[in-house]
C-alpha cells in the first residue's frame, strides 16, 4: 500500500459525494415532474412518445399494475434482443459476417441484459456484430438502468405519500429516467471518453503484421506460427458510457475495461468509477429530499460509504501483500514480489486502482472490470464476491441499490422497535407484518438462488465440475461467485469457470430472470402497502433514522444478515484457500 494509492481512494470518494447532492436535487426535480433547463428540448419528445403509444401520463398504477407493465416491457425486449443475436447473420451491421448466435448463449445474453446483469458467455469482439451490439445490448443497458430508475422511484412514493393507492405510473417514470437521466449524461460521457482515445466508429477489423511472429505448439505436436494479429474496433465509446453510468457492465471486448480501446487513460478509468457511483449516490439524495428528511438519506449514504470503504480496504490491502509462495523462497528477483500481486492486473492502473475498481463494480452490480478477479489473492477475490453477497446495496445497480438498501432499512427499524418494545415506524408509517414478510421474502429469495445452484453444480461431475480449470477451494470460490455474480445481476465472473455451455447458460440464464423479478415483487408489495397508510406523529419513543446510531444499525443489520447466510459457504472456499496457501499448499 502506498500514500499515492490512498489519495486516489479518498479523491475518489470525494468526487462521489461532491457529485451526490446536485445528481440527487436534479433526479428529484425530474421524477416529481418538476421544470428542469432539459425541458424546452426533451418535455415535446416526451408528448410525442405518448401520443404514438398510447400512454396516458395522468394515469396512475397500483403496485400490481405497475409490476405487470414492468414485467410486459422486459418480456418484450428480452425476445427483442434474442430475435436480433439470432439472426444478426441475415441483418446489416455485420462486417465480419458473424454468424447468428446460438440459442442457449442467445437466451442466456438476452437475459443477462435485460436483467441489467450483462454476464457475457462469450467473446463479444467474435460473436456479437455491430447492430447486435448496438441495438440488442447498449439499447438494453438503458432500458434496464431505466427500469431499475422507476421502481426505486416507486418505492420511495410509496414511503413519501399517505394513504394513497398507487405508485406512479410506469411508463411515465420509464420515459423520464431514460430521456432525462441516463441519455443526456451518456453522450456527454461518450464525448469525454472518445477525446481520451476510446474507439467509435464502423470499420472492418483490421490486421497487423507482428514484429515478432510467435509460435505454439498444438496438441497434435505440430508448430504453429502466428505472423498477423486482428485488431478488432467498432462502436465501443457509445456503450461503454451506457454501460458504466448504468451500472451494466457488459464489454465491448472479452477484456472488458482491462482493454485499451475501452479505457486507454488514467482519467478514463476515474471517470468510468466516478460514473458507477453517480445516480446510486444521487438518488440516496433523492430520497430524503422526496420524503421530507434530506438527513435521511445522507444517514443512508454514510452507511453505504462505511460499507465501501470497508471493502476496499481490505481488497487493497490484500493486493498489497506478495504471494507467500514466491515471497522469501528465493534469492532470485523473479520470484518474489516485493510490490504485491500484480497478476491479472494492468500495469498502467496498477493495485491501488485495481482494487479500487474491483470495489465498486461489484459495489454497484456494475461488473465491469479492469483486473482479473480470478487472479486476485484469496482475501482480495473474496471481497468482491462478498460485495454481491451483502445484497448489492452498497450504492448497487442503479435504482436496485436504493430499493434494496430500504428492505434492510425496514428490517433496522423492525429491529430496533423490538429493543425498545415498540411498534416499529419508520418515518412516520406504523412497519407490519405484511411489511415484514414481503421483506424477508425478498431477502430469501437471493440466497436460495446462488446457495441452491452451487450445491447442485457441485454434485454434477461432466456438466457442473467439468468446466472448472481448479477443483480446489479456488474451484469452489469460481462456482458461487458465478451464481452471486448472476443472482446479484452484478455479470462480473471469476474467469478460470467456462461457463458457455449447456448447463451453465441455462442455469445462470435462471438465477439472472429470478434474481431480478422475482425479489421486485415483494419490493413492490411493500411500497404498496406503505403508500397506504397513514403517518403517525413522531414520539420520545420514535426511533430516530437520521442519526449515525441509524447507520451503524443498518450496516451492522446488512453485514449480519451476509455473514450468518453465506459464511459457511466462504469458509470453505476463498478463506480455506488463504489458510492452505499461507501453509505452502495450492491446487
Amino acid at each position: 500500500m502506498s500514500l499515492n494509492g490512498w489519495l486516489q481512494i479518498v479523491l475518489f470518494i470525494a468526487a462521489v459525494l461532491l457529485l451526490a447532492k446536485p445528481m440527487g436535487s436534479y433526479l428529484t426535480r425530474v421524477f416529481e415532474r418538476r421544470r428542469t433547463f432539459l425541458d424546452p428540448l426533451l418535455a415535446p419528445c416526451e408528448r410525442l412518445l405518448y401520443r404514438l403509444t398510447g400512454v396516458k401520463p395522468e394515469e396512475e398504477m397500483r403496485w400490481t399494475e405497475y409490476a405487470v407493465a414492468m414485467l410486459a416491457f422486459s418480456t418484450a425486449t428480452l425476445v427483442l434482443t434474442y430475435a436480433i443475436e439470432r439472426l444478426q447473420h441475415l441483418l446489416p451491421l455485420n462486417p465480419q459476417h458473424l454468424t447468428g448466435v446460438e440459442p442457449a448463449l442467445a437466451l442466456n445474453t438476452a437475459i443477462s441484459f435485460t436483467t441489467n446483469t450483462n454476464w457475457q458467455s462469450y467473446v463479444p469482439e467474435s460473436t456479437m456484430s455491430y447492430l447486435t451490439q448496438m441495438v440488442g445490448l447498449a439499447t438494453h443497458n438503458f432500458w434496464s438502468a431505466a427500469v431499475g430508475l422507476a421502481l426505486a422511484v416507486a418505492f420511495v412514493r410509496g414511503i413519501a405519500r399517505r394513504e394513497a393507492k398507487t405508485l406512479g405510473n410506469f411508463w411515465v417514470d420509464l420515459t423520464r429516467g431514460t430521456l432525462w437521466v441516463l441519455l443526456p449524461i451518456s453522450i456527454v460521457f461518450a464525448l469525454a471518453l472518445v477525446s481520451q482515445g476510446v474507439v467509435q466508429n464502423f470499420r472492418a477489423y483490421d490486421t497487423a503484421k507482428l514484429v515478432e511472429p510467435q509460435h505454439s505448439v498444438g496438441t497434435d505436436g505440430k508448430t504453429t506460427t502466428i505472423t498477423t494479429q486482428t485488431i478488432a474496433q467498432g462502436p465501443v465509446a457509445s456503450q461503454e458510457a451506457i454501460k458504466m453510468l448504468g451500472t451494466n457492465g457488459g464489454g465491448f471486448f472479452n477484456a472488458n475495461s482491462a482493454h485499451p480501446f475501452e479505457n486507454p487513460t488514467p482519467l478514463t478509468n476515474f471517470l468510468q468509477m466516478l460514473s458507477i457511483f453517480l445516480i446510486p449516490a444521487g438518488l440516496t439524495v433523492m430520497l430524503g429530499q422526496m420524503v421530507g428528511s434530506p438527513k435521511h438519506g445522507w444517514a443512508i449514504l454514510a452507511a453505504m460509504v462505511v460499507l465501501w470503504f470497508a471493502g476496499t480496504a481490505t481488497c487493497y490491502w490484500a493486493e498489497s501483500q506478495a504471494n507467500p509462495l514466491l515471497h522469501g523462497v528465493d534469492q532470485h528477483a523473479s520470484l518474489t514480489q516485493s510490490g504485491g500481486n500484480m497478476e491479472g492486473k494492468e500495469v498502467r492502473f496498477g493495485i491501488a486502482n485495481s482494487a479500487l475498481f474491483a470495489a465498486v463494480t461489484t459495489d454497484a452490480s456494475c461488473g465491469a472490470v479492469n483486473g482479473m478477479h480470478d487472479s486476485f489473492t484469496p482475501l482480495g477475490g473474496m471481497v468482491p464476491m462478498v460485495n454481491i453477497l451483502l445484497g448489492e446495496v452498497v450504492f448497487g445497480g442503479v435504482g436496485a441499490g436504493l430499493y434494496g438498501m430500504l428492505v434492510f432499512v425496514i428490517m433496522a427499524v423492525f429491529i430496533a422497535g423490538l429493543m425498545v418494545g415498540r411498534t416499529p415506524e419508520y418515518l412516520g408509517k406504523k412497519i407490519e407484518a405484511y411489511d415484514i414478510q414481503m421483506a424477508m421474502l425478498y431477502l430469501l429469495i437471493f440466497p436460495l438462488l446462488i446457495l441452491g445452484f452451487a450445491a447442485v453444480a457441485v454434485r454434477m461431475p461432466n456438466l457442473g465440475l467439468g468446466s472448472l480449470a481448479n477443483r480446489g477451494p479456488h474451484g469452489l470460490s469460481e462456482i458461487l461467485y458465478a451464481y452471486t455474480s448472476a443472482t446479484g445481476n452484478n455479470g462480473s465472473a471469476f474467469a478460470g469457470l467456462n461457463a458457455n455451455t449447456h448447463w451453465w447458460n441455462y442455469s445462470l440464464a435462471v438465477a439472472m430472470f429470478f434474481g431480478r423479478f422475482m425479489m421486485i415483487v415483494p419490493m413492490l408489495a411493500i411500497a404498496g402497502n406503505l403508500a397506504g397508510k397513514k403517518i403517525t406523529p413522531a414520539s420520545a419513543g420514535t426511533f430516530p433514522v437520521t442519526t449515525p446510531l441509524f447507520t451503524l444499525l443498518l450496516t451492522g443489520v446488512i453485514v449480519i444478515v451476509g455473514a450468518l447466510t453465506f459464511f459457511p459457504a466462504l469458509s470453505l472456499g476463498p478463506v480455506l484457500e488463504h489458510l492452505l496457501l499461507r501453509a505452502g499448499h495450492t491446487f
